[in-house]
């Protein structure tokens, strides 16, 4: 349907063969691919502990669970992100508390705003690095620091990220990650926990199976005949399928960030200084992952008309994201209005994010823009 979709995956011989040989193997649920899938992503990470999960959704809820928070408690975090950063923490019962993000420059939650939401029941913070580029960590390990907070990061796009020469997803207490089919790194779906924290990691790597001590991979190589419960636990173990593809995707990571960059220079090149559009991270100095490119309409340009007719040229688009607080499962049940969070509401009304995936060419770039100046002429 799509001649640009917005995203794809690369996948090749490598993938196949490691996920053959996982199928002859017969060992299907968590085993030792996983054991060498875990060990390979914290190396990558620069050491730590890396717990493979079933989704990215798991790995939030894990991160979270694995805090002890419970009824009143409440968890700062942005309104601009997927709903499964905001679901996890009504997952522990505890109350979400959004923040409003830095402008249209920046659409990463605001430290200033984060500061201001701070009480008395405030137990941690979650921070989402948008589109893969990080958060002021300095500023929020600041405040946390200040006031006894857990940091949460939810890297979910930022993968091989890095915030002044340090890894997303090592910069907080805990940092979680998807292996969605649109992410940086594919599984299909799947996730990753990962903590410097011994004691959490211990807790998520038990809450990850029943509460179990062990694995059935434990059972398998006759490490040990019964198991204790010592906890509340949940089914969020991956497959080996999964790992042995995570595997080869974690090897291809940066080689694709890369790609990705040069990509999102094109295309900053090519729409530098076209009227109606404005790019968020444009002067970014860092190192993202460029999991998405974002751009920003003006606010006179219909966003619906600008997708349909880039539809009609075989070019997928997407919204990232609807503001989370204007929900109707939020509004209704914490009140949450328009007008509360207005940066993130003006940027939840003009993003719209262009194709962006490491199977993309540079003259890809060009024919998309050139039906995007188009389209905005026209429309």
């Amino acid at each position: 349907m799509w001649k640009y979709p917005l995203s794809d995956i690369d996948l090749g011989k490598e993938e196949e063969q490691e996920v053959l040989k996982v199928l002859r193997s017969k060992w299907l649920s968590s085993g030792s691919v996983t054991e060498r899938f875990e060990k390979a992503f914290s190396k990558y990470m620069g050491g730590g502990d890396a717990i493979a999960v079933s989704n990215g959704t798991a790995a939030l809820h894990l991160a979270l669970a694995c805090l002890d928070l419970k009824k009143g408690d409440e968890v700062i975090l942005p309104s601009l992100t997927f709903v499964a950063t905001a679901n996890a923490v009504l997952y522990v019962g505890a109350t979400p508390v959004f923040a409003d993000i830095s402008g249209t420059d920046d659409l990463n939650i605001s430290p200033d705003e984060i500061a201001k939401k701070v009480t008395r029941r405030t137990k941690a913070v979650v921070v989402m690095h948008y589109g893969g580029y990080p958060c002021d960590m300095a500023s929020i390990k600041r405040i946390a620091r200040k006031h006894g907070l857990y940091v949460v990061e939810d890297a979910a796009h930022a993968p091989g990220a890095e915030y002044r020469g340090e890894k997303c997803g090592t910069l907080g207490d805990l940092g979680c990650f998807s292996f969605f089919s649109n992410k940086n790194m594919v599984t299909g779906e799947g996730g990753l926990v990962f903590t410097c924290n011994k004691h959490l990691a211990e807790k998520v790597r038990t809450m990850r199976s029943h509460g179990m001590k062990s694995l059935s991979w434990d059972k398998y190589r006759g490490r040990l005949s019964s198991y204790d419960i010592e906890q509340l636990g949940y089914n969020y173990r991956t497959t080996e399928i999964q790992s042995a593809l995570g595997m080869v995707q974690l090897k291809k990571l940066d080689r694709n960030n890369n790609r990705r960059k040069k990509l999102v220079q094109a295309y900053r090149s090519a729409l530098k200084g076209v009227s109606g559009i404005s790019i968020p991270f444009f002067k970014f100095e860092g190192s993202p992952s460029y999991h998405i490119f974002p751009i920003l309409l003006e606010p006179t340009l219909s966003r619906d008309r600008v997708m349909e007719r880039l539809k009609n040229f075989g070019i997928q688009t997407s919204v990232h994201y609807p503001p989370l607080h204007l929900f109707s499962l939020y509004r209704k049940r914490f009140g949450f209005e328009a007008g509360m969070f207005p940066k993130t509401e003006e940027v939840g009304g003009r993003e719209l994010t262009l194709p962006l995936h490491p199977l993309m060419k540079t003259e890809d770039v060009e024919w998309i823009v050139k039906r995007l100046k188009d389209v905005i002429r026209d429309v």
